[in-house]
């Protein structure tokens, strides 16, 4: 799989090759839905695709179908949440057509805002070899500012470390204030807000002084750097003319905003998602992602895959009662 690498590029338009013949038989290969998915090259796009409607071979027909009008693979990002899916698909992608699909720049939302850093990370205040903490490193951060603030010492039980991170974490990839999340998620230390808070900036602080980043810090900055650089911003969504998003009701509110920073220059969004079906709801996602895209991208066309290869109709008939009863409005 191709690693990212960024570059400047010239900016004039996109001329695409149409070829006399594809080698791939993509009307008979697919069905109707996966074909208009597939086919529907320029503009946004929002394909609705439920466990077992074909979604993977959809994204990895398109990959194929993209290369094939002439558009180069470096200019083709496709996103997902595992490298492994996005090294599946273009496994699958060069399979299925050659070895160019290996060149597409595929990979986490978490790799690209890493490799973008690395490079315009100083524009930031941030030095090319910065740490990047995990889950346990950030924790153990948290339970070093404890100590040092001298919580851990209080008559009253403050929060552990584990509980301390899981806080901040939501609180940035929800955009939610901390107050809001401890009254959700932990009521009991509610009386604790201005410590807590006070411990949160500590951390914010520390990282900052000692070159760090965590999981988080990475979408953030990366949002940031397409926020208030331009010229970096141009750049990228010249360099990435077509952006495909996997399992989209998995992102939060910040990657549904790195998404429309990258593609502000030419609006080549197809994002693939489940609309009642969310597993990374603990990261912050939110399926109004899927619900608000046309309001993010008013000219977005939505495509339905929806014929199952998996169950039986029966079985369907009632999973999508079960669904229509309990899925939110965008309202709620």
């Amino acid at each position: 799989m191709k690693k990212f690498t960024l570059k400047s590029l010239p900016t004039d338009n996109l001329r695409l090759v149409h070829p006399q013949k594809f080698v791939i038989d993509y009307k008979n290969e697919l069905n109707e839905a996966q074909y208009e998915a597939v086919t529907s090259v320029d503009g946004p796009h929002l394909v609705i695709a439920g466990a077992g409607t074909g979604k993977t071979r959809t994204i990895v027909y398109r990959v194929a179908y993209l290369v094939e009008l002439g558009v180069k693979p470096e200019h083709i990002l496709l996103l997902t949440f595992t490298r492994k899916a996005a090294q599946e698909m273009q496994r699958r992608a060069t399979i299925a057509l050659d070895s160019r699909c290996d060149r597409v720049a595929g990979g986490t939302f978490h790799s690209f805002a890493n490799t973008v850093l690395r490079k315009h990370g100083s524009l930031l205040a941030y030095e090319r070899n910065y740490t990047i903490l995990d889950q346990t490193d950030g924790e153990d951060v948290m339970n070093l500012l404890r100590t040092r603030m001298k919580y851990d010492t209080r008559d009253k039980r403050f929060p552990r470390k584990e509980a301390l991170f899981d806080l901040y974490s939501r609180s940035v990839n929800t955009m939610t204030p901390l107050g809001a999340m401890l009254m959700e998620d932990y009521p009991q230390y509610i009386e604790l807000e201005t410590e807590i808070n006070a411990l949160h900036q500590a951390y914010v602080l520390y990282k900052r002084e000692h070159n760090m980043m965590d999981y988080d810090d990475l979408l953030l900055n990366l949002a940031k750097l397409l926020q208030h650089h331009t010229a970096v911003r141009a750049m990228l969504s010249e360099q990435y003319k077509y952006i495909m998003v996997d399992e989209y009701q998995d992102t939060n509110r910040i990657q549904a905003e790195i998404v429309k920073l990258l593609a502000y220059k030419h609006q080549n969004v197809m994002v693939v998602g489940d609309d009642a079906q969310s597993i990374y709801s603990f990261r912050g996602s939110t399926i109004k992602n899927i619900l608000e895209f046309g309001e993010m991208f008013p000219e977005a066309k939505t495509i339905k895959l929806e014929e199952n290869f998996r169950s039986t109709q029966p079985i369907l008939n009632l999973a999508n009662e079960i669904l229509k009863r309990g899925t939110p409005t965008p309202e709620e």
